[in-house]
């Protein structure tokens, strides 16, 4: 008797398991497709295979992992946007250089020669020093912040400058209150106190000797008021200026009630090149008068 058919399935082997556990990745197939069908038409047709072979070969770009790593948000606040304005020339000759091209040449060739004018010098001066900045254009535009002081006394006048007396002999026209450039990041407060102390500290010291003229300073409360005025500036003939003016009424100690006059305190005496400063145009002395409230005549 012959040996009775025994299945070809083993009873002890493992039952086969459902194909989609283990299914491979539809990213091989398809490639493997892809290269059938391009093996197919290549052999078949001459005509197809001219075709096919002027596609461009397929490829997936990079994927920029770290990008998404970050928001846009934050990425594009780390970009800073390029700054029209420019504060930063090497040396007063870098600065004529660039001006001499976007200013007209018999306005620029006036500067320190006509009275009443300051020089190249003084421009970089307070650009260094961050009083000014000047943006990149033709002309280029001067921006000023101002602190403008309307000192008033206990009949209501105010103190006006009436004029001043330069380094180089000669008289410039005023006719305003107060006023200095501000500093970078400096309050109000603090630019009113040091312009009291810079221009009219030499008559209070006179009268109350060595003091902090800071404290003798007092800010009408509500007064402060901020406009901007844009004219062509009176110390650099032909270069526009943008003044942002800050104003505030305020009451100062131990001034005369008559006309009187101040020494300046080294207008340039915080630079850090004096050589620079010593050819700078720079106030001597300030003149200054008192009118009524309602007075328009300097």
């Amino acid at each position: 008797m012959s040996p009775p058919i025994r299945s070809s399935s083993n009873n002890n082997s493992i039952p086969n398991k459902p194909h989609h556990h283990h299914r491979p990745a539809l990213l091989p197939d398809l490639f493997l497709t892809a290269l059938s069908l391009l093996f197919i038409f290549s052999s078949t047709s001459p005509k197809l295979h001219h075709l096919i072979l002027k596609i461009p070969p397929f490829s997936l770009p990079p994927v920029p992992r770290r990008l998404f790593l970050k928001s846009p948000i934050t990425i594009m606040s780390q970009t800073k946007p390029k700054d029209p304005n420019l504060n930063h020339f090497s040396t007063p000759q870098s600065l004529s250089d660039w001006l001499k091209p976007r200013l007209p040449s018999d306005s620029f060739s006036s500067w320190g020669v006509k009275p009443g004018t300051k020089n190249v010098h003084n421009l970089w001066l307070e650009l260094s020093q961050g009083e000014t900045s000047l943006l990149d254009s033709t002309p280029p535009l001067r921006t000023v912040h101002v602190a403008t002081v309307r000192i008033l006394d206990s009949h209501g006048r105010v103190l006006l400058e009436s004029h001043q007396e330069l380094s180089d002999g000669t008289v410039r026209e005023r006719c305003r209150p107060l006023s200095e450039k501000m500093k970078p990041g400096e309050s109000i407060e603090d630019a009113v106190a040091r312009a009291v102390s810079e221009e009219l500290g030499s008559i209070i010291r006179a009268s109350y000797g060595n003091v902090d003229v800071s404290g003798l300073v007092r800010i009408v409360p509500g007064s402060y008021q901020t406009k901007v005025e844009e004219r062509v500036s009176a110390s650099y003939p032909g270069l526009p200026a943008r003044y942002v003016l800050h104003s505030v009424d305020a009451w100062v100690e131990g001034l005369p009630k008559g006309d009187f006059c101040t020494e300046e305190e080294e207008e340039y005496g915080d630079s850090c090149d004096t050589k620079i400063a010593e050819k700078a145009v720079f106030v001597k002395r300030h003149f200054w008068k008192w009118i009524g409230p309602d007075s328009s005549v300097c």
